[in-house]
């Protein structure tokens, strides 16, 4: 039995954390007053986006939800720095876009880029060697790593492909993409034989080919849901090309007309732009029509709106060659695939201050822990002015300037913030 096409997956990933700091001092025989020499704790694991070609669903995702990196060790004695925590790789098909589960944006389309940091590591935090001064030559503190960042997300993997073959079930698309390509989709006589994408390269000339995708059939009402079109309407958003197969052997009771217009309102209402996507039309199976009258009605039809009509035979290869030939040289004129870029805007986090703080004087140094802290640290570049500023306002509005001023603190005298320090001034 083959395995199941999963083309969505939500999960929920973690970098690994930071290493704790230590608090050591040097000691050695003959050799007074070391000093400190507590080492920093090592950076924690990134959470890393690989492509990997080999690789055609998301199937891996269907039972593994959760993925976390490693943590960095805690830091040691005579200044030696813990190990870094291990990179987790997770492995994608080409193709995949990774949107925020919560707002739908766009973090990253895993197309062209072959590899994404998705989650940083957190930053290991340092030693008591960093905090010697002239005055505070025994700084008895160590700082505590910094958490890894967390959040979910849904891949979602829309094909790769120049031409996506749509219309309705059984009408010939899987039969077309066997004879035009090398692939070997299921085909057998009756609808939904299909039930997941296939994909086939067509050599049309010398340095000539494009990516060919026989996408399940569409029905009425696919866009809501109906039949199996919902699902996999997403695998023609990057086609370049549309190859609209119709069936005009009349050997159904089915007008084509009418098919070739309800497929292009599923279409329309999926997405207008893809609507409006370039589009040739192939008449398949004239090598059995009952009726011509079809044929011609069709052609007048699709003639009308300035579409080109290919007259085919998929399973006697029959006209087959021309059509091929043709999505050739539109292709040559068209954009290339599309590649979705980054919508996905990362907010401020919403972070609680009202929990505990700890806060210790050693000889004019404050040192400030929560467990809050962390997280907002975690989440402010220093390297920008506005959100520096956030951050102080943060540190306002959760009183902690408040409770060093009734504990005695006095301008000049620094206060420690994991790895952060500042001169304190009113």
């Amino acid at each position: 039995m083959a395995a199941p096409f999963v083309d969505t997956a939500k999960i929920t990933v973690r970098s690994g954390n930071g290493g704790n700091g230590v608090v050591s001092f040097h000691r050695e025989k003959y050799v007074a007053n070391g000093g400190p020499d507590g080492g920093d704790g090592g950076r924690g694991g990134d959470i890393v986006v690989e492509i990997n070609d080999h690789l055609s669903t998301l199937m891996d995702f269907r039972y593994k939800r959760k993925y976390t990196a490693g943590s960095g060790a805690d830091g040691a004695g005579k200044k030696c720095t813990g190990r870094d925590g291990e990179d987790l790789v997770i492995r994608v098909p080409r193709g995949t876009v990774i949107r925020d589960a919560e707002t739908g944006e766009i973090i990253q389309d895993m197309s062209q880029t072959d590899r994404f940091v998705l989650c940083r590591g957190g930053r290991g935090g340092w030693g008591n060697q960093h905090f010697a001064t002239p005055t505070r030559q025994v700084p008895r503190f160590a700082k505590a790593g910094l958490p890894g960042e967390s959040r979910d997300v849904v891949l979602e993997l829309k094909l790769l492909a120049d031409v996506g073959l749509v219309g309705f079930p059984n009408v010939g698309k899987s039969t077309l993409l066997s004879v035009v390509s090398r692939a070997q989709p299921k085909i057998a006589n009756y609808h939904f034989t299909t039930l997941f994408p296939n994909l086939g390269v067509v050599y049309v000339d010398e340095g000539v080919s494009f990516v060919m995708a026989d996408i399940p059939g569409i029905i009425e009402g696919a866009a809501e849901g109906a039949g199996l079109g919902h699902d996999f309407l997403r695998h023609i958003d990057r086609c370049r090309l549309l190859i609209h197969v119709v069936d005009v052997s009349g050997s159904e009771g089915r007008d084509p007309v009418a098919d070739f217009e309800a497929i292009n309102a599923e279409l329309a209402q999926y997405s207008p732009e893809l609507a409006s996507r370039r589009m040739i039309v192939a008449a398949n199976k004239v090598d059995i029509m009952e009726d011509p009258a079809l044929l011609d009605k069709l052609r007048a039809h699709v003639e009308g709106l300035g579409l080109e009509l290919f007259e085919l035979s998929a399973a006697a290869h029959q006209g087959t060659r021309e059509l091929v030939q043709r999505a050739a040289a539109e292709l040559a004129q068209l954009p290339p695939v599309a590649v979705y870029e980054p919508t996905y805007v990362e907010r401020p986090p919403e972070v609680d201050t009202s929990g505990e703080v700890q806060i210790e004087e050693f000889d004019g140094t404050w040192v400030i822990d929560a467990p809050w802290l962390q997280r907002l640290i975690a989440n402010v570049n220093f390297g920008d002015y506005e959100s520096r500023n956030w951050f102080d306002q943060k540190l306002r509005q959760s009183g902690l300037f408040d409770k060093l001023e009734a504990m005695g603190i006095k301008d000049g005298d620094i206060v420690s913030l994991y790895d952060l320090e500042f001169e304190y001034q009113r």
